[in-house]
């Protein structure tokens, strides 16, 4: 599937988000959807190229138990758009404002998503008050890219250096045709406008990604320990089809090596950390491949966390 990007409408032409609605945070519009009652609030951070509507599957079943919330970071989705990349703590501040004007309680339970994952860890970093349990869904790690190998390494900077032309119409079409199916499971007012977003925004997570290694993941290790919450982290394994053609066998396979071993550490390093492997599912979907177990981490950490209270 595309990646996404900020299609070339203005920010003042942005329709109204099919579910949810736009606040006002320090002069920029911010989409943010939500469900349920009750706490700690689940707080879902999308990884790059992905939006808080491509969650809303499992959004809807963690409803079930307590509040969720769904939100557009500025630059993606419903939100406005702004200069892409940006830094992790200018990301974090942005969520922080905007879960105070929408008036969603804390703390909060952050379940963040590859980038998302990342900038979850910063965010309990700056607002330990504020945060209840991370649940870390295959999250970036800082040291992934000096732990990969080579060939890893070398294609990522070519992807960042490089321009990508427009796509042509029997190019859009055939995208259409791939991916269309695929959100066949999200409700019919949301399948639309998600796979048209999809389809005129596919450069999101190039452009997300690209102070990653440097910018990131320098706020990541300049931050201190996360503070003493529950914290699950879920590495997958299985096939994805993006990365099958990205990598070849042998390097996917090094950086899956590399990438488990991490998140291992990363689970050690706080009291109350947990490492879960998932090996048939992969990184882009791990949501929807594997809902029961992102789910089950979910009550898990509610119940630990309300244990704790």
């Amino acid at each position: 599937m595309p990646h996404p990007a900020p299609p070339t409408r203005s920010s003042t032409a942005l329709p109204a988000p099919p579910l949810g609605r736009r606040y006002d945070v320090g002069g920029r519009r911010l989409a943010l959807h939500r469900s349920g009652s009750g706490g700690p609030a689940v707080v879902f951070l999308p990884g790059a190229g992905q939006i808080g509507l491509d969650y809303l599957n499992t959004h809807d079943r963690t409803a079930e138990l307590t509040t969720s919330v769904l939100y557009d970071r500025a630059g993606t989705g419903w939100s406005d758009r702004v200069e892409l990349p940006r830094s992790a703590a200018e990301v974090s501040r942005e969520l922080h404002d905007l879960l105070r004007t929408a008036d969603v309680p804390g703390p909060r339970l952050l379940v963040g998503h590859s980038l998302g994952g990342a900038y979850a860890r910063l965010h309990a970093h700056r607002y330990p008050e504020e945060v209840s349990g991370l649940l870390l869904l295959d999250p970036f790690h800082e040291d992934l890219h000096a732990l990969a190998p080579q060939e890893a390494r070398d294609k990522v900077r070519q992807l960042h250096g490089m321009e990508l032309p427009e796509p042509t119409q029997e190019q859009l079409q055939q995208s259409r045709s791939q991916i269309t199916p695929f959100f066949a499971r999200w409700p019919e007012p949301v399948r639309g406008p998600l796979v048209d977003y999809h389809l005129a925004a596919w450069r999101t997570g190039l452009q997300e990604d690209r102070n990653l290694y440097d910018q990131v993941s320098d706020e990541l290790r300049q931050a201190s320990d996360l503070p003493d919450v529950p914290v699950i982290v879920l590495t997958v394994r299985g096939h994805d089809e993006t990365q099958a053609r990205l990598w070849p066998e042998e390097t996917l396979r090094g950086i899956n090596d590399a990438k488990t071993a991490l998140h291992a550490r990363l689970a050690a390093a706080v009291p109350h950390g947990e490492h879960r492997i998932l090996d048939d599912a992969g990184h882009g979907w791990l949501h929807e491949e594997r809902q029961d177990a992102v789910l089950q981490a979910i009550g898990d950490l509610l119940h630990r966390a309300v244990g704790r209270s």
